[in-house]
């Protein structure tokens, strides 16, 4: 008769156990805080924001010469999509819808007047401007009132976003909406809105300082 042969039985190291428990119990906090299975833990684990920002430094002061004569609030819903050759959208590709809201500004650059754009007459009752032609401002971008509507990624581009950040991921849509803001503005009648409210205002203070005919022409 033979008698079997035991092999002896393989011992898992204490801490590969250990590192295992832990491995499951970090699990089961995770699931149980994302799906808010386990009461408390939301607090236990809370997050705290604080602002440990540094004062703001006074870098430059410039004068300004210039009038603020109307200023045109604008919205416009961006559709950014990306795609890449040879792959569906599925795996790789974005495709972004946001609205953008945005205020441009049309002003009177009145610091560059030279001589002879300004002639009053000897008895200080007429005077005569040309100024300038109202220019447009910088687009500015209203974070408060832009938002996205919807963002799709494809498998590659979402597994990109679990091993980095990227805190510019909606640079792109933002400065396409100030691209098409400012496009908008451009073909408004805020330019020439502009340039009614200098000529009224200016009008109205000479005026008021005596002068009883006033004329003022724009010219580039």
């Amino acid at each position: 008769m033979t008698t079997p042969v035991k092999r002896p039985t393989a011992r898992v190291p204490g801490w590969v156990k250990a590192l295992g428990a832990t491995v499951v119990v970090l699990a089961v906090l995770f699931a149980g805080i994302r799906l808010s299975v386990l009461p408390g833990l939301k607090d236990l684990f809370g997050t705290e924001t604080r602002d440990r920002s540094g004062p703001a430094l006074l870098e430059s002061i410039q004068d300004i010469s210039r009038y603020d004569a109307a200023s045109g609030n604008f919205q416009v819903v961006v559709d950014l999509e990306k795609d890449t050759k040879y792959l569906p959208d599925a795996i790789r590709g974005s495709r972004t819808l946001y609205v953008g809201a945005g205020a441009v500004d049309a002003y009177v650059d009145l610091g560059g007047l030279k001589e002879g754009d300004v002639r009053v007459d000897e008895d200080r009752t007429s005077a005569v401007l040309r100024l300038p032609h109202a220019r447009l401002g910088t687009p500015a971008l209203d974070v408060d009132r832009s938002y996205a509507v919807s963002k799709q990624r494809g498998l590659l581009d979402r597994l990109g976003d679990l091993f980095s950040d990227n805190p510019n991921s909606e640079q792109a849509v933002q400065k396409l909406a100030v691209r098409h803001i400012r496009e908008a503005a451009e073909e408004s009648e805020l330019t020439a809105r502009a340039e009614t409210n200098t000529r009224q205002m200016l009008q109205g203070l000479l005026r008021s300082l005596g002068f009883e005919r006033v004329r003022i022409t724009f010219a580039s």
